[in-house]
């Protein structure tokens, strides 16, 4: 291997040569506490990037096994150390001077969710932090001595202040651990309550606004109604009460800008950890809990839509049904269909963002339009089967139909943003308005033996770039080869690094596993089994590792890849 002085000569030898030059550095260099890796080097200043590493020793970097064992504190301890990381760092970008990007140093921005990054990854031997840099040039012309500022100056001292657990604060490092078991004490303890979520009392869950997820300040902190009051003895924090919200239907009501929506929002990114100080680190979700919407023009290709539509006036068989255009209620129906593969246990629904005609059917329109005429049965019709015979619950915030208090095993009102459980009173109340009984068709699980299939499928034998390119264009969108994949109503992507998690694990299946012989589910299940044992370093499709993803769910990769158009067409 290299040393740090053969880097130092090598910079020195390439001064002022064009920039090509720069790719005489590639590869691995011995500094005192870590070795440092040049693993992309940029076409040009004004391209993206180059691609770093540094790998310091986990006995140097001296971290108690105690902060790392369990999957759960790791992934917790790395996002500490990214997050101290690009505090750091954000002393030294553009000090080192040029043209275009030079001098850029950029790391993962964390949010306030926890998710597992390629930024930074403790293995069993070492922890490694990946970033980016823009090597220094004037013009076209390399600036060397600016990059010696960055590799032998600037670096060191964030590496030494970011990565050393002498360097570090021990209490913050223990608290960020103790957290994280504690959030994960809490997710065991859902299943063994027979609970799909918990909000914990003095949770803060309005957020600043839609473009900041940080709490808003002088919030009215949340507090469990006494009959839904769950206590745990969490194994660090001691005793937690909060509101345990029960398997079954669970309806959110309350008058408009009362906070229903921020109640189920929380609800929705409770399937991540959240930091300490985000107001919802102790709001705790069913970790398969999908967010259903309507998304009408959604395209759906050979979905099993039966439950929820049949006898279409032209015939067309919902056993099997595809469009390029789908209406709003069709894209929901489908979307639970989609979910039930996916493995989901539970789902959250906002009766503002979903077709009224797929959710509910009043008594009048009954009347009006006879029920063979009427080929959707509504949600309301099946929520009682899904739970009882799919095991799949529902949490439903609704303001404007009376209709979803009958169907409901518990009720809680919104009120100023305090929650009140109605159950008793409401249902005292449905018995004097009881629903007309609806001839509802027999429940049957959605089948789904859908083949996947590539028009371009690339040699697993081509090096760097393999075949499809793939760019992301933002948190909900990107393309891969000349389609673009559209996540927008995938709600529970929170992280941009996600959405670029999710085009490199398309790109991998497109490579080796959309053929034409895989289902859909068989693809889907390979790719988590994949991740869950390998890391996302499995699908990165080049000879290094990026830094800039971030680990998506099982359910955002089916969400994925039912909505890849080239692969089901």
């Amino acid at each position: 291997m290299k040393t740090a002085q053969d880097l130092k000569n090598q910079l020195q030898s390439i001064h002022r040569k064009s920039y090509p030059a720069y790719k005489e550095l590639r590869g691995k260099y011995s500094f005192d506490d870590y070795i440092l890796s040049i693993d992309h080097v940029q076409g040009d200043p004004f391209a993206s990037p180059s691609h770093i590493s540094a790998e310091i020793p986990l006995k140097t970097a001296g971290f108690p096994s105690s902060c790392h064992n369990a999957s759960c504190t790791r992934i917790a301890l790395q996002d500490y150390l990214n997050r101290q990381f690009e505090q750091q760092v954000n002393h030294y970008s553009f000090r080192a001077k040029g043209s275009g990007k030079s001098g850029l140093i950029s790391v993962s921005h964390c949010g306030q969710e926890i998710l597992e990054r390629t930024a930074c990854q403790i293995s069993q031997t070492s922890v490694i932090a990946r970033f980016t840099v823009g090597f220094p040039a004037n013009g076209r012309t390399i600036n060397a001595p600016e990059l010696e500022k960055i590799f032998f100056d600037f670096l060191p001292i964030c590496i030494k202040k970011s990565f050393f657990y002498r360097s570090l604060n021990k209490k913050q490092i223990e608290e960020t651990v103790f957290l994280a078991e504690d959030q994960e004490f809490i997710r065991k303890e859902l299943k063994k309550r027979q609970l799909t979520a918990f909000v914990a009392d003095g949770s803060i869950l309005p957020r600043q606004s839609g473009v900041s997820q940080k709490p808003l300040k002088d919030s009215i902190p949340f507090v469990s109604p006494d009959s839904l009051a769950v206590e745990l003895l969490l194994p660090h924090k001691g005793k937690l009460r909060g509101m345990g919200i029960p398997e079954g239907i669970t309806l959110i009501a309350g008058g408009g800008y009362h906070g229903k929506s921020t109640l189920l929002h929380a609800l929705e990114t409770g399937v991540y950890n959240h930091v300490a100080g985000d107001g919802r680190e102790y709001v705790i979700t069913d970790p398969t809990g999908i967010k259903l919407r309507a998304e009408d023009g959604r395209f759906i290709k050979d979905v099993d839509i039966s439950l929820f539509i049949n006898d279409l006036p032209n015939k067309r068989d919902t056993h099997c049904f595809s469009t390029l255009d789908a209406s709003g209620s069709t894209s929901q129906a489908a979307a639970i269909a989609e979910s039930i593969e996916a493995g989901t246990s539970l789902f959250l629904i906002d009766e503002d963002t979903s077709a009224t005609n797929f959710m509910v059917r009043d008594a009048f329109m009954q009347q009006v339009i006879n029920r063979s005429k009427e080929p959707i049965t509504p949600f309301i019709e099946r929520a009682r089967d899904l739970y009882q015979k799919a095991g799949i619950s529902t949490i439903l915030v609704a303001g404007s139909s009376g209709a979803f208090f009958h169907i409901a095993d518990t009720i809680i009102q919104m009120d100023c943003y305090k929650a009140v459980d109605i159950t008793a009173s409401t249902k005292e109340l449905c018995q004097k308005y009881p629903l007309p009984r609806a001839a509802t068709p027999d429940f049957a699980f959605p089948e789904s033996h859908r083949i996947m299939k590539s028009n371009h499928r690339a040699s697993p034998s081509s090096s760097e770039n393999r075949g499809l390119k793939t760019k992301t264009h933002d948190r909900y969108t990107f393309s891969i080869g000349k389609e673009t994949v559209d996540l927008r109503y995938v709600e529970q992507l929170v992280d941009y690094e996600q959405t670029a998690a999710l085009a490199s694990i398309l790109r991998y299946a497109c490579e080796t596993l959309i053929d034409g012989k895989h289902t859909l589910h068989q693809i889907g299940e390979h790719l988590t089994h994949l991740l869950e044992t390998k890391g996302l370093s499995a699908v990165c499709g080049s000879s290094y590792i990026p830094c800039g993803l971030a680990m998506p769910r099982k359910q955002e990769i089916y969400a994925c890849l039912n909505r890849f158009r080239q692969g089901l067409s």
